[in-house]
């Protein structure tokens, strides 16, 4: 019978699961997901909507995009995603990404829907609440109708702050 050797020291779980993941080919690095979930940050939240990291292979990560338009998209601000990917990272890990067509079925973890303009209180006349009112009224999709008063506060309130900052 084979002797048991004690261990002297607890070891972390982590490098344990790799190993028994490994020994039974199954990729999983641990290092590679915690860095892939420095995506959303790196790109913000309209991005990461948009897209998904799969994996780091060698320097260039490889990333799946929603559509072609936001792969063309992407392809401009590539040089910058790098720098604040490496940057968030704290290392030289990233010299490429490579965008490809993929189906994006998540929300990323960092994604949060904005309140409505905090500031469109002060903003905001009575008629135009009314205004936005009676448009949304018309629309049967309840869904549908708050995301149209979001916009129309939104836009009335951007409207408004431009004007204001003209001298109007």
């Amino acid at each position: 019978m084979r002797r048991r050797t004690s261990q002297k020291k607890p070891e972390a779980l982590g490098p344990i699961l790799q190993k028994v993941l490994k020994k039974r080919n199954v990729p999983f690095d641990l290092e590679e997901k915690k860095l892939l979930s420095l995506w959303d940050r790196a790109v913000g939240p309209q991005i990461a909507v948009q897209t998904r990291p799969r994996r780091i292979k060698g320097k260039t990560l490889l990333v799946d995009v929603s559509t072609s338009v936001w792969m063309h998209q992407l392809h401009f601000l590539k040089a910058d995603i790098i720098t604040q990917f490496n940057s968030l990272a704290q290392k030289a890990l990233i010299r490429n990404i490579f965008f490809s067509l993929g189906t994006i079925d998540r929300i990323p973890s960092s994604f949060q829907e904005e309140p409505a303009a905090p500031a469109a209180s002060g903003v905001l006349k009575k008629r135009d609440r009314r205004m936005i009112d009676d448009c949304a009224e018309r629309i049967a999709d309840e869904e549908l109708r708050e995301i149209l008063k979001r916009v129309m506060t939104r836009e009335i309130t951007r409207r408004r702050m431009t004007e204001g900052g003209k001298g109007r």
